[in-house]
């Protein structure tokens, strides 16, 4: 074969006569934080995606503001497997201070994208190797100096696109979305692609079996990230208070909400139906959701671990005063501030008991889009209908990372304001008592500020109090009011979401989870099944637990938890829970602050079963 004609070699062959791997491999893209390279690396992942592939998105950032280091990785998988895979066969080596290590760790038969300046300590003959002259490129272009260094990422989509087969109509479509149409940035980003693709076809031979082809597997499918969907749940569900302090990686959940409410809820009369308010710290924020509850008002926060450590008390007061409202625990890494910037489930248990003393608190477990959208409005319906905060527990792999799913379907059901009692409602009992359980469910009646009957006003006080919410520091008061509680978490158990089954004949194994880990623990499934290991897999979607996982623990010969934690967090609830088989339960627990991967669970119940 002459040098000519491997130039002009199709990008769906390999010149070295490997089988072509097709849609199934992954891509990580090292550079700096701050460098403008999320709308080169978002860019590569939807153009996959318009092409119809499956594909996922993971971006591992630092939590300083810019210069460390930063890795996106890009999975594609044509069978829709979307967990993070340990290893990624092209790296895209824009980082001179990871270059060596990250070169390392790609495995043989590898492919490297680098800048031709960039020069390596240690060679690797079994990784195919493409230097891109960057700097060249950016001087040919007429961009504005400053702008240069954030559009220079876009060097490497070019030069991954002539290798891939991403046309430039696809990365043009992909620009127009993410820019929302705006014609000039979309301009300049695309000159750069296609100087590069220009430079590409001309000087590059591909020397490696990965390609991109066409597929029909996302069609109908949509594109976002949890703490957006989330926003638009609550939109959708009639938020109309929002109160919040910035934390990573919670905050982008206020800034969606912020934006879907102007656009989706414009002023009526010159006068807007919501407030987002910045407090000062999150003690406020609950405070606030707390007050606005109480008002009537369907309100909302969002933050992570440390902002729920100092919303403690007020969720306490919420529960014990029985106010509505919902919180968005968005987790991450701790104890302290940990790693702000990667992900977690740590939060499940002090959320569960947050408060003082014999508090037990409602907490929803979303584990997809679409469940991040439903719970999104849902939560509000509970917590008015149970008079109680409710907490969201995402986490940041779910909150902060693009996920394909499903269009949301629109609420099919009228808000549940709960049991509110109207002036007339008073008038035609005669009587009202704000801490009585007429209906023996553990929820007693409220009533709003503005209701005009003299017997509607009660105090509100997260000391004891008796049934007519006079203070009182009685015992037999207080343990009524607790035993009422009690009541009230056991009617909870029979309204949160059920936990979704996967049950299959002949599995004597397992597993249970919740959360961002599903799709690992199903991917691993399909490995174990391949090796002639069936299992069961039962998902946890909320707590108090619902009486499906009791059934599902006692049903099992062999019980495996999968969570990403260090202290088995959610294993210890569910000992709790059903003690008579603590024994049995199997920790998969595993905190690194990464995504959950398949090769981790396969191998962990491959080793458990293999010491019975």
């Amino acid at each position: 074969m002459s040098t000519t004609d491997v130039l002009d070699m199709p990008a769906t062959e390999s010149s070295d006569n490997r089988p072509t791997i097709v849609n199934d491999f992954s891509i990580v893209v090292a550079t700096v934080n701050g460098s403008g390279s999320q709308t080169a690396n978002g860019l590569l992942a939807r153009s996959a995606f318009k092409m119809g592939v499956p594909v996922s998105s993971k971006n591992l950032f630092p939590s300083n503001i810019s210069g460390l280091p930063t890795w996106y990785i890009i999975r594609l998988s044509k069978d829709g497997y979307v967990a993070r895979r340990e290893t990624a066969e092209i790296l895209v080596a824009f980082n001179p201070a990871t270059a060596e290590e990250d070169i390392a760790n790609l495995p043989a038969g590898g492919v490297c994208v680098y800048p031709d300046d960039y020069r390596f300590a240690t060679h690797r003959d079994d990784v195919t190797m493409y230097p891109v002259p960057a700097k060249e490129i950016m001087k040919q272009t007429e961009i504005d100096p400053k702008l240069r260094d954030h559009v220079r990422n876009m060097v490497y989509v070019g030069a991954l696109a002539y290798l891939l087969g991403i046309d430039a109509d696809t990365l043009n479509a992909g620009l127009l979305d993410h820019f929302h149409g705006r014609p000039k940035p979309v301009a300049m980003n695309m000159d750069v692609v296609k100087m590069t693709l220009d430079w590409a076809k001309q000087n590059l031979v591909k020397a490696d079996p990965y390609k991109i082809e066409r597929m029909d597997k996302t069609s109908g499918l949509i594109m976002i990230d949890g703490n957006s969907a989330g926003a638009l749940g609550a939109v959708y569900g009639g938020v109309t208070f929002a109160s919040w302090y910035p934390i990573t990686p919670s905050t982008s959940v206020i800034d969606a909400l912020n934006g879907y409410l102007v656009k989706l809820r414009p002023p009526q009369n010159g006068k807007v139906d919501f407030a987002v308010v910045q407090a000062e710290d999150e003690l406020a924020a609950i405070g606030m959701v707390l007050g606005a509850g109480w008002a009537g008002a369907r309100s909302m926060t969002a933050t992570s671990g440390p902002g729920i450590s100092l919303m403690t008390e007020f969720a306490g007061m919420g529960y014990f005063a029985e106010i509505p409202g919902v919180i968005w625990d968005i987790q991450r890494v701790g104890p302290s501030t940990g790693l702000p910037t990667r992900t977690s489930q740590a939060d499940i248990l002090p959320v569960y008991f947050l408060g003082h003393g014999d508090t037990r608190q409602i907490v929803l477990l979303p584990g997809t889009m679409k469940e991040c959208f439903e719970f999104g409005w849902r939560a509000f319906d509970l917590a008015e209908r149970l008079q109680t905060p409710v907490f969201v527990l995402s986490d940041l792999d779910l909150g902060m990372n693009t996920w394909m799913s499903e269009p949301f379907e629109y609420p099919d059901q009228p808000m549940d304001r709960g049991k509110i009692l109207t002036t007339e409602d008073i008038n035609k009992a005669g009587a009202f008592a704000r801490y009585e359980d007429p209906d023996g469910d553990g929820i007693p009646y409220r009533t709003l500020p503005g209701n005009q009957n003299p017997l509607s006003a009660y105090f509100t006080r997260g000391t004891g109090h008796n049934a007519q919410a006079v203070y009182s520091e009685r015992p037999d008061d207080w343990e009524e009011n607790l035993k009422r509680l009690s009541r009230k978490h056991e009617t909870a158990r029979t309204m949160v979401p059920k936990p979704l089954l996967d049950e299959r004949d002949g599995a004597e194994i397992g597993i249970i989870a919740y959360g961002s880990t599903c799709d690992a623990i199903s991917e691993a499934r399909d490995q174990l099944r391949a090796q002639g290991i069936e299992t069961s897999f039962i998902r946890v979607r909320a707590l108090p637990f619902e009486s499906t996982l009791t059934d599902f623990v006692n049903k099992y010969k062999r019980l495996y938890v999968v969570e990403l934690t260090e202290d088995a967090q959610l294993r210890s609830l569910i000992q709790l829970h059903v003690p008579e088989r603590a024994a049995e339960l199997r920790s998969l627990a595993h905190l690194d602050g990464l995504p959950l991967t398949a090769s981790f669970v396969r191998k962990g119940i491959l080793e458990a079963e293999g010491s019975r």
